[in-house]
């Protein structure tokens, strides 16, 4: 808690004057580290099972955490965090718009933002328009428009001195934490190539039911359809590519060139969505990475990163070969607890982490892998972000109960980048 004695929001209001100032000026969502003391009180918004580790995870990592509030498209979502924390009734909210409930709660100071990531961008604008402190789930958009709206919120976030931390939990894992501060002092020398793979095999399927309505088909499906997850290039394999991008300390590829395909799952019950993809990225200099990720079973399997320099080479997570050879052999706790740690560590500090335009530039660097494979065509960033006018947003007024039509599956060299 930062001092030993445990402060809640009552003794800050009761007990000092300058307390009750500070509140008056911070908002009512910022009171708990006003102080650099008192109880985090999460809001969870999107209870899946990507959102209940996520709630676990931030309980677990640091004294003075309470789940408080509850948000999910279905109601079903929530049993096992509702009875866990003892979360009420009333605190509890469902359908598309119950995330807006949520964040109109004025004693919640974090928020975690776990649903299907088409509805990240404008769920993250809310929050922090709201005042509320953020953990957000990787990717954070699965199109260009969803993009600029994360780093547009983002920036506003640093203007509040509100937190923003992502789901790239590598970032704050000691082994790959320890192995880039070498790569970055110059152990493998000058970066030449690197590839980056997410192979594995099949993942869960939702079949549609008779009578379900076509979103809350897909919402319940999300995985399969490119305006929920952004396909699993951008949904999975963003992890690897974030980490190729630390390795180039944040300088971003200038284009990409991709291809795949979906050859294995082709049924309705898949989606619009690839099973495979291979994409070559261009980095400053001409220096090229190989990104390729699956999802077919019987196929080998291979999650990494891997770098390769003019004195060595590195697997990004605790490996170096070469002139500089090194292991890693210290500590390596929960990367899933730790990125929660560091989140509260920063707002009780009152210097709160902001990752949300490092994160935005990944799922970007994503979206142009996705849609060159599509395309088939190879295009620059600059082009991606200023002409492309791809729009996956959902409307402000969307319900389960709605209609939308679901896009055939892109054939490449017909596909056609809208501009």
């Amino acid at each position: 808690m930062g001092q030993r004695k445990k402060l809640t929001r009552r003794d800050l209001l009761k007990n000092s004057a300058f307390a009750a100032g500070t509140l008056a000026l911070a908002g009512p969502a910022n009171w708990a580290y006003a102080q650099g003391s008192g109880t985090i009180r999460v809001g969870v918004i999107g209870c899946g099972g990507r959102g209940t580790g996520a709630a676990n995870d931030c309980f677990n990592s640091s004294k003075g955490v309470e789940i408080v509030a509850l948000a999910d498209a279905f109601g079903d979502r929530m049993g096992g965090l509702k009875r866990k924390y003892n979360v009420p009734d009333d605190r509890c909210f469902t359908g598309l718009d119950g995330y807006k409930k949520l964040l109109a709660l004025d004693d919640i100071n974090l928020v975690i933002l776990a649903t299907p990531p088409g509805f990240r961008p404008p769920q993250l604008k809310a929050a922090i328009d709201a005042g509320k402190n953020i953990f957000m789930e990787k990717p954070v958009a699965t199109c260009p428009a969803g993009i600029k709206m994360v780093l547009e919120a983002s920036a506003k976030a640093a203007e509040k001195n509100l937190a923003v931390v992502c789901g790239t939990q590598r970032r704050h894992e000691p082994k790959y934490i320890e192995t880039m501060k070498r790569i970055h002092d110059g152990a493998i020398g000058d970066i030449v190539s690197a590839q980056c793979y997410w192979n594995q095999g099949a993942l869960w399927v939702n079949k549609r039911q008779p009578g379900q309505a076509d979103v809350d088909w897909q919402v319940r499906n999300w995985l399969y359809f490119t305006w929920l997850s952004g396909d699993h290039i951008v949904e999975q394999h963003v992890h690897n590519l974030d980490v190729i991008n630390w390795a180039f300390k944040d300088v971003q590829p200038e284009q990409a060139h991709g291809q795949g395909g979906r050859q294995w799952r082709t049924g309705p019950e898949y989606g619009n969505i690839f099973d495979h993809f291979g994409v070559e990225f261009f980095y400053p200099g001409d220096v090229r990475t190989i990104s390729m990720c699956r999802q077919i079973d019987g196929s080998t399997g291979n999650v990494s990163e891997r770098v390769v320099g003019t004195k060595g080479i590195s697997d990004c997570a605790g490996r170096i070969d070469g002139e500089n050879a090194w292991r890693y052999e210290g500590p390596n706790p929960n990367p899933y607890v730790e990125e929660h740690k560091a989140l509260i560590a920063s707002i009780r500090s009152g210097s709160p982490l902001n990752e949300g335009e490092r994160i935005a530039n990944s799922t970007l660097c994503a979206i142009m892998g996705r849609e060159s494979a599509y395309s088939r065509q190879q295009f620059k960033r600059e082009w991606l972000m200023a002409r492309c006018t791809l729009n996956h947003l959902p409307p402000d007024d969307m319900k389960l109960s709605d209609s939308k039509e679901v896009p055939p599956a892109a054939v490449p060299g017909q596909y056609k980048l809208p501009t």
